[in-house]
């Protein structure tokens, strides 16, 4: 089997035993929760995923293909499997066979759909075609899914946020107490500038000096879930060269779950590359999610009463790739008059998972549904949630109700009694 990440044959197999199929897996799985399926299973995907090393099975498996596509990579069975099986290595060395073995359009309509969402000029330009307030006019016809049969798909995103780039150096409030990078991403600096301005208010008002560099792109996170491993190689090392005149940075902050979790793992990505492996782990080492880092190094900023209810929901990448669940939590509740309530299965996968709810419609629309119904219960009027897809696919399924979706980056900034941005000398 070849593969362009850290492959190899001996160690895969030995990754692969590591299952010892004890089922502490299944009620953490979204998809087994849904069908029941073992076979929708993380321990019933390594059984496949064993034959097709084994090459018992062919990578154009259709029940291969089904199930492995049916996998949201939400990395939820990691924080339940007491063995530490790395289920996401393995399934990126899976996919990516898989997708060496489709069909040519289907490969490569995949390819060109994660190429127009990770460039911000193509992706702004698809988004401006939309006449209709509610999202983007694109039908991915059957090919992207490999089957003809099903209708086209709208992919539901938001319209481009009219705000400006933000400025390269953006001065802390008070004394300087961090120096940091910050990622404009693609698709958050395309759907959600305001995000990122928001992430960098909260960040200037806790004394960080913040630096933007404009040459920055993709961090590899959408090719690298969808098993496009070389392609995600290409774009970790261009962030890597695009951060390298900034030297000195306590951290490189991060307001995207899915970016994070990538950029974290770097060191693993470029581990054969003898150019890049060694600044691949140092640039892994800096990177922090911004509630990680502000939670780290104390949180100073005055803070004004916000009396609203809120649910936080736990993106995957966040919550089950990084660990990462008290950290944003502990911000929220700095808010005066904020009350935080639980929501059930806050943990559980959204359904948007990168282009899943393209290629796997069906059941993306299911665990959105799950998800609403969850958070229509806790009757909380903002929901509180760190990744983009999540943002899109949580606000599309609660279109018809009287509830906010935002990043909590927005949320702490709405709380600021001064807002640095508009506040600081030019």
């Amino acid at each position: 089997m070849k593969s362009t990440v850290n492959y190899d044959p001996v160690r895969y197999n030995a990754d692969l035993s590591n299952c010892v199929h004890c089922g502490l897996c299944l009620p953490a799985c979204p998809t087994y929760l849904e069908t029941g399926s073992e076979a929708d299973s993380p321990r019933g995907r390594i059984v496949m995923m064993s034959k097709l090393h084994s090459g018992e099975l062919d990578p154009l498996s259709v029940d291969l293909r089904r199930h492995l596509d049916k996998c949201l990579g939400c990395r939820a069975c990691e924080t339940a499997c007491p063995s530490g099986v790395r289920y996401s290595d393995l399934l990126d060395v899976a996919r990516e066979r898989m997708n060496q073995a489709r069909p040519f359009l289907q490969r490569n309509a995949r390819l060109g759909l994660l190429t127009s969402l990770t460039d911000p000029n193509k992706l702004r330009n698809l988004l401006k075609v939309s006449k209709l307030s509610g999202g983007m006019p694109v039908s991915v016809s059957g090919v992207l899914r490999g089957d003809s049969g099903h209708s086209p798909v709208r992919l539901n995103l938001p319209l481009p946020t009219d705000v400006a780039e933000l400025q390269s150096v953006i001065k802390p409030v008070g004394e300087r107490r961090a120096r940091v990078g910050m990622l404009s991403g693609c698709v958050m600096r395309v759907l959600y500038g305001d995000v990122n301005s928001d992430t960098a208010a909260i960040l200037a008002a806790n004394g960080c000096q913040v630096l933007i560099n404009g040459t920055q792109g993709c961090c590899g996170a959408l090719h690298a879930h969808n098993g496009f491993l070389e392609q995600a190689k290409a774009h970790a090392r261009k962030l890597i060269d695009a951060f390298s005149p900034f030297d000195g940075l306590d951290a490189i902050v991060i307001n995207s779950a899915g970016c994070g979790s990538t950029m974290k793992e770097y060191g693993h990505l470029l581990a054969n590359d003898r150019a890049y492996c060694e600044k691949a782990a140092a640039f892994a080492a800096l990177c922090k999610d911004v509630s990680e880092f502000l939670d780290e190094i104390g949180w100073v900023a005055p803070l004004k009463s916000l009396p609203v209810t809120a649910a936080y929901h736990d993106a995957c990448h966040l919550g089950h790739a990084q660990k990462i669940t008290e950290a944003p939590r502990r911000l929220l509740r700095l808010i005066p008059e904020l009350t935080l309530l639980p929501l059930a299965e806050s943990d559980l996968c959204c359904g948007s998972a990168g282009i899943y709810n393209l290629t796997e419609p069906d059941m993306a629309e299911r665990l959105l549904s799950r998800k609403v119904a969850n958070i229509i219960d806790t009757g909380a009027k903002v929901i509180v949630a760190s990744n983009p897809g999540c943002l899109a696919w949580i606000s599309g399924g609660l279109a018809l109700h009287d509830v906010l979706v935002l990043h909590p980056a927005s949320l702490l900034r709405a709380s600021l009694t001064t807002d640095p941005l508009f506040s600081a000398e030019p």
